[in-house]
């Protein structure tokens, strides 16, 4: 905290809003940690033009909603505010995490598994590594936008709703995806003599995390959705474009080699890491960027 405090002019013009939206937008940002100036913000905007429209609109949510049930004393020791924290965590999380994503991320996982050992499919391991790297680039365009939130418009809007949500909801999707990506890798068995060895099974974890922080920078200039669709599709191209040629078990050692090539050894994994160093760099440098992302 710097100690300082929106002049009342600033105040006025933010309420009835007069002010450049540049200043609005930084204005925003010291309401979000200044309990001070947001009161005097709400009372300048209580006492504008729009103050009897709230003053209605309030008394009509208040006269609609149910009457608030007695509360009884709670128990000593007991947890406060459980439900209501864990709400919050879900909300921030995004809609990928909440609705079907994160099923279908198991179910992808579930079924390599079942392809592996129930119908003794070799090319299973290799098809979960090639898909695993552009999982989470998925999840990221499930989890912004308004085609996916209802709350969208709201979330965007509020002073953190810019970058600060959208890598929020990235890293949720990364919490989910990459644990059960990884452990599906590792109960899967290893290759037959006929194939390749193939890449260890964290070798795409690396590869993965480029891939979503490039999405992101993406979105600064193409919007969220666009931007992971150009991701996405043009690693599934890079890796799948090798292999048309081939056929039966010519592919699964074809794209066992491929992505050998792109996972293992120190040169690939320091150009993914150096990748990721600046995608975070870009990323930093167009922050401002986000703060209207769907208008793009």
């Amino acid at each position: 905290m710097t100690g300082w405090h929106a002049p009342d002019d600033l105040v006025t013009r933010y309420a009835d809003g007069s002010l450049a939206e540049t200043d609005a937008w930084s204005l925003d940002k010291h309401l979000e940690r200044c309990g001070r100036c947001a009161a005097r913000v709400s009372h300048a905007v209580r006492a504008g033009a729009a103050g009897p429209s709230l003053a209605a609109v309030r008394a009509g949510v208040l006269a609609a909603a149910p009457a608030p049930a007695r509360r009884t004393a709670p128990t000593p020791g007991a947890p406060r505010a459980l439900g209501g924290r864990l709400t919050r965590i879900l909300w921030a999380a995004g809609p990928a995490v909440r609705g079907t994503w994160a099923g279908s991320v198991v179910l992808v996982a579930l079924g390599a598994v079942a392809l592996a050992y129930g119908g003794g499919w070799a090319g299973a391991r290799p098809l979960l590594l090639a898909l695993a790297p552009v999982v989470p680039v998925a999840g990221v365009a499930l989890s912004y936008g308004r085609h996916s939130d209802p709350l969208h418009e709201i979330a965007a809007s509020a002073p953190g709703g810019g970058l600060r949500l959208l890598l929020t909801r990235t890293a949720a999707v990364l919490a989910v995806s990459a644990p059960s990506l990884t452990l599906a890798g590792l109960l899967l068995p290893s290759p037959g003599p006929r194939l390749p060895a193939g890449p260890a099974t964290a070798g795409w974890l690396l590869p993965g995390l480029a891939l979503t922080l490039a999405s992101l920078v993406l979105s600064g200039y193409l919007g969220c959705r666009t931007a992971t669709a150009v991701v996405g599709g043009g690693w599934l191209l890079a890796v799948s474009a090798p292999l048309l040629p081939s056929g039966g078990t010519g592919l699964t050692a074809g794209l066992t080699e491929q992505l050998s090539l792109y996972f293992t050894g120190a040169p690939s994994q320091g150009g993914w890491a150096a990748a990721t160093v600046l995608c975070a760099l870009l990323l930093a440098a167009r922050r401002t960027a986000y703060d209207r992302l769907e208008t793009m």
